[in-house]
């Protein structure tokens, strides 16, 4: 039976309400308040989970955590990874195995926060000796700066008395927990997306006017020091199916997994997370780490547009950037995308507070378009949900390359998604022969020297561990052409950067060879927009208990938006968002999902002695990386014609503000050939993706 919470101060309204679009359409507004009045802003995320540690365990595993790195910036000469797991084990007790691979599921998210990305407890809310109305353990998980990045994770107390009356903070009380998991196929995930607001009664009389079946609760919390916060929460979606009807109209029901949550609260909370009920908590974080602010967060959902108006009617956010049907695609794996958000007015000149803004919201929404893939699985698993939250760092690649070595370290933290290698670059004789300047004969030839002695993988990727003497000498003692001789700087230099080709034909000489290097070795990737650069990264599944389970992940990005210079010549202002969502990114994001899951099938397969499924395996491996590497020159195409796009809007906004009607007139007739070369692309692209979803389908039925 579904778990009931036993709030008596829900505001709710009844089940016979009609919320039909038709009659939504039909209600006269004009008596609330308006949406453009609200000012929105990124504030937490609430995880729900099955357990958690004491208070003591996370600050031991901090206490650690600090003495570690501070050994390491210490030592006199630098330490290998032999000789960082040998400190850990000291300070720590614990050694990790060397053996077997880590394992990403089943794992303490908090202690995989502290110890894979630097963050720290810096608040909680726990049982206390008499007091027995708390009935769940939360912590809240930061990065350094507290203000950003927000992570509330809650577990059931232990032993919780069935009996009792709700917590004083609804927001924590255990119903909350069970609702969820009854509604998420009990599994554990990202539960609620949180909000700060201006204005939380704007939002509540819009919901209870438009969309009043998806009102949960509100509720108003006295502060110490005067004042109060307002807390209104509503679920996020409405169930799939409609559930009865009423005069002819359709009653849709809400989805009582996900949960929005805006606070509203006067005064200044000094970066600390808004959410009432949380006791701060002070913490020390290492030298290494980095702080993380909200970038975009992602659901999964059966009605895309169902959800976007409900976010329009509600809070004003209108559709950003759309992927429509054909063109996010992995084999026969077909989803819909749609970014909405608000329309934030922030701009500035200075590159820190870029990074720090989360006054614009982006909320990236997918719904599946095929029985197959990885959005599909989630809905038919789990249920609509978020699939992913994105933070924003400084430094992505240093952000990532700490998080591996540390999981190398310690046996704690994150994996990440697989990237075939084919993304970056790979080494063929026509590259050696057209970079190099070398003849044919010889490209050949220095190929098959190369392949023979394993600098190259079958699939043409250079080893990233051999260095330039490591390359020289395996040429050396193989070729002894005069022409070699002659150009042998020159055809080192090609092998080399063959690692990093695709990369460098988007950013060329923007990037050092260390940054191409750490791009390739931590497998982030690369999208360029205009002169603005986006890099990403995704995570394994996170709050996974078995391997296989659908399960949502963190997404990590850095935007590196250009320093152009407006006709005056003084620096054009940033904006949010420079960089784009990457339509490259998206679709090779959806691709490595389904390569991920396929290299991860293979391989089990393999350990199984099951040659047949490891072949069928390999095949759709071999399919993806296909497709992505077809797909590659076609999304530059798509991604030229849509910064061209842009760039006219924005020139014909201008010329419209001078006057000048003539050159508005032909920015416009170019931004028509713009779009014109975008919808040819997505023509190509969709060709691309029927092409490979019929080879998928062809590799599948040939299994059956």
């Amino acid at each position: 039976m579904e778990p009931l919470l036993q709030d008596e101060t829900i505001v709710s309204v009844s089940s016979g309400t009609v919320t039909s679009a038709a009659a939504k359409k039909t209600m006269s507004t004009s008596f609330l308040p308006s949406a453009k009045d609200l000012q929105v802003s990124f504030s937490h995320v609430q995880l729900y989970v099955d357990r958690v540690e004491s208070l003591d365990v996370y600050k031991k595993l901090e206490d650690d955590l600090n003495h570690f790195h501070a050994r390491v910036s210490s030592s006199a000469s630098p330490l290998t990874v032999d000789d960082k797991r040998r400190l850990w084990e000291a300070l720590t007790g614990t050694c990790p195995s060397t053996q077997t691979s880590f394992s990403p599921h089943n794992r303490d998210a908090i202690k995989q926060l502290m110890v894979g990305f630097g963050f720290r407890v810096t608040g909680y809310r726990i049982p206390e000796e008499g007091n027995d109305r708390v009935t769940t353990r939360s912590f809240l998980v930061t990065s350094r700066d507290l203000s950003g990045v927000q992570i509330v994770v809650t577990a059931s107390a232990s032993a919780v008395n069935e009996n009792l009356t709700q917590d004083d903070y609804i927001h924590f009380d255990v119903g909350h927990l069970r609702q969820f998991f009854y509604h998420h196929a009990n599994r554990q995930g990202i539960a609620v997306l949180g909000f700060a607001v201006n204005d939380v009664d704007i939002i509540r009389r819009r919901y209870q006017s438009l969309h009043p079946n998806l009102v949960h609760s509100y509720h108003s919390y006295e502060k110490q020091g005067g004042g109060c916060a307002k807390v209104l929460q509503v679920f996020a979606y409405y169930c799939r199916d409609v559930s009865s009807q009423r005069d002819g109209a359709a009653i849709k029901q809400p989805d009582k997994g996900t949960l929005l949550r805006f606070v509203e609260v006067g005064g200044d909370s000094n970066g600390f997370c808004i959410l009432p009920g949380l006791e701060k908590l002070d913490a020390v974080f290492d030298s290494v780490s980095q702080p993380a602010y909200c970038d975009h967060w992602v659901s999964n959902v059966f009605s895309r547009t169902e959800f976007i108006s409900t976010l329009e009617d509600t809070l004003g956010f209108t559709p950003k950037v759309d992927f429509n049907a054909g063109v996010v695609a992995a084999g026969e794996a077909q989803i819909e995308s749609t970014v909405t958000g608000n329309s934030s007015l922030f701009e500035t000149g200075d590159k820190i507070e870029a990074l720090r803004d989360q006054s614009q919201i982006f909320l990236p929404i997918n719904n599946a378009l095929s029985k197959v893939g990885h959005v599909h699985g989630f809905l038919e698993e789990i249920g609509q949900g978020v699939q992913h939250v994105a933070s924003r760092v400084d430094n992505l690649v240093e952000f990532v390359e700490r998080c591996n070595r540390i999981r190398e370290i310690t046996g704690e933290g994150f994996t990440f998604l697989k990237i075939p290698r084919s993304y970056y670059g790979i080494l063929t004789w026509e590259y050696l022969e057209a970079t190099a300047r070398i003849p044919k004969d010889l490209a050949r030839s220095l190929l098959e020297v190369c392949e023979r002695n394993h600098v190259v993988s079958i699939d043409g990727a250079v080893d990233l561990s051999l260095e330039r003497h490591d390359i020289s000498a395996i040429l050396d003692s193989a070729e002894d052409h005069c022409t070699y001789e002659e150009n042998k700087e020159a055809v080192v230099d090609a092998i080399l950067s063959s690692r990093y080709r695709n990369v460098y034909a988007l950013l060329r000489h923007h990037v050092s060879e260390t940054t191409y290097m750490g791009i390739v070795r931590n497998q982030i990737l690369v999208d360029v927009q205009g002169e603005d650069i986006l890099y990403q990264i995704f995570t394994s599944n996170i709050l996974q208990r078995n391997p296989g389970e659908e399960a949502p992940f963190f997404e990590f990005i850095q935007r590196v938006c250009s320093e152009c210079q407006s006709d005056n010549g003084c620096p054009v202002k940033i904006k949010p968002g420079c960089g784009g969502f990457g339509i490259r990114n998206f679709l090779t994001l959806f691709l490595s999902i389904e390569v991920s899951k396929a290299m991860r099938e293979a391989a089990e397969a393999k350990h199984r002695g099951d040659d047949s499924k490891s072949a069928l395996a390999q095949k759709q491996v071999d399919c993806f990386t296909s497709q992505l590497n077809d797909s590659n020159p076609i999304l530059t195409e798509i991604s030229d014609a849509m910064t061209d796009e842009g760039r006219c809007v924005s020139e014909i906004e201008a010329a419209i503000l001078r006057g000048e009607e003539q050159e508005a007139l032909a920015w416009t007739q170019r931004m028509d050939a713009a779009r014109q070369r975008k919808q040819e692309g997505n023509e190509k692209l969709m060709a691309c993706s029927a092409q490979y979803e019929a080879m998928m389908r062809s590799i599948r039925e040939a299994s059956e």
